[in-house]
């Protein structure tokens, strides 16, 4: 890990699982912080996950420790405990009444460790909905994201975990403030991150809407478009790009580079109202020129005359983009199997460069016997070093 990374000097302790918890510690991790995860002896139940669940292990597990505790044994518990006391950050994302139940209650551990740090992964932060479990989809559809992108009749959830992930992005946010704050006081906090709470914090831009128009919320597919040009179109060789002309400056360039000069002179299209009032007529015409151009064409002028644009992707399109592929855009991690994987690099620059040090998916339990050794523990009943402890559950 680099040594110029903001937080190389930090220790956290992650006990989560899935997507929440998982992507704060690895972002945490990413940032030069020292994560060590604490599995159960059958491990992460992402580890084994198939299907559009295969990268969520790998993904947001990179760049971590791992250490097999059974936390209802006492000597495992009498281990995590110690691991807390040299920790500045305690990161879980279970349900209260399991974390009562083992006793990891945050009023517990702030009178143990009153200088860590806890930070809470729920599904619902305090109140009535407290102890309801949540999901990134259920949640989109009580908040009404679900509806914004797709239609009350069809609701659709966006297309990734993109709560669960801002939810984990949050949770470095409260942590970077409570380490802020303790540099002055001494003294941890506790963080609460909520998953529906993070999505009505998304669709706050379509409530407020309401809350000052009274106007009721439009889904997105249905909107009335607030640029003249706003729109996917299908271009001559069968691939699809979306442009969005939205200053005066954009109208004027695309009209005269495709053409359209009668739009400029049209006096039913001299302000943005007037366009956007006339789109019923205006874009069958941009789309009938549109149509006329191949995509690398329409890509090279949109370039050039700075015109928002887009060619419409899959996901997997994006590991032949040229900027993605720049140096630094992506980082190359590790698999448990020994196969490499590439991901996108995190979406910030520190004095000019990007956060691009490689990273390992950590086996389960890989480091226990090194974090052992580093706490001064023995496993086994017979006196042995500690780089040489054998895990016994």
């Amino acid at each position: 890990m680099s040594a110029s990374l903001p937080l190389k000097d930090i220790r956290v302790v992650e006990m989560s699982h899935m997507i929440m918890g998982p992507s704060c510690g690895m972002v945490l991790a990413q940032l030069g912080a020292e994560v060590i995860k604490v599995e159960p002896a059958k491990g992460d139940k992402t580890r084994d996950l198939g299907g559009m669940g295969a990268a969520f292990f790998p993904l947001f597990n990179r760049g971590k420790r791992s250490i097999v505790l059974e936390l209802a044994e006492p000597k495992d518990r009498e281990i995590f405990e110690a691991l807390l006391e040299r920790a500045d950050v305690f990161i879980e994302n279970f349900r209260d009444e399991l974390l009562q139940r083992l006793k990891i209650t945050s009023e517990n551990l702030r009178k143990k460790f009153p200088h860590l740090i806890i930070v809470g992964h729920k599904g619902f932060l305090s109140g009535p909905y407290e102890n309801r479990p949540a999901l990134d989809e259920v949640v989109q559809m009580m908040s009404g994201l679900a509806m914004m992108t797709g239609s009350r009749q069809k609701p659709l959830r966006v297309g990734s975990s993109a709560n669960d992930i801002m939810g984990g992005m949050f949770g470095v946010i409260g942590i970077l403030a409570a380490l802020l704050e303790r540099n002055k006081t001494g003294q941890g906090k506790e963080i609460r991150i909520g998953l529906f709470e993070n999505c009505l914090f998304l669709v706050a831009q379509h409530m407020v809407q309401h809350e000052l128009t009274g106007a009721p919320s439009v889904p997105m597919p249905n909107r009335i478009h607030a640029w003249p040009v706003y729109d996917i179109f299908q271009t001559s060789d069968d691939e699809q790009i979306f442009i969005g002309v939205v200053t005066e400056g954009h109208w004027k360039i695309f009209c005269s580079t495709y053409g359209l000069q009668e739009f400029l002179d049209d006096e039913r299209l001299q302000t943005a109202t007037d366009r956007i009032n006339a789109r019923a007529w205006t874009i069958p015409i941009v789309a009938e020129i549109i149509a006329r151009h191949t995509l690398p064409d329409l890509v090279e002028n949109l370039d050039r005359l700075n015109i928002p644009f887009a060619k419409i992707n899959c996901p997997e399109d994006l590991y032949h983009d040229k900027h993605v592929l720049r140096e630094g855009g992506l980082v190359i991690s590790t698999n448990v199997d020994g196969e490499t994987f590439r991901v996108p690099a995190l979406p910030l620059e520190i004095d000019g460069s990007g956060i691009c040090d490689r990273s390992f998916v950590p086996e389960l339990g890989a480091d226990t016997a090194a974090i052992l050794g580093e706490l001064g523990i023995k496993r086994q009943c017979d006196e042995v070093s500690p780089d040489e402890t054998t895990v016994v559950m």
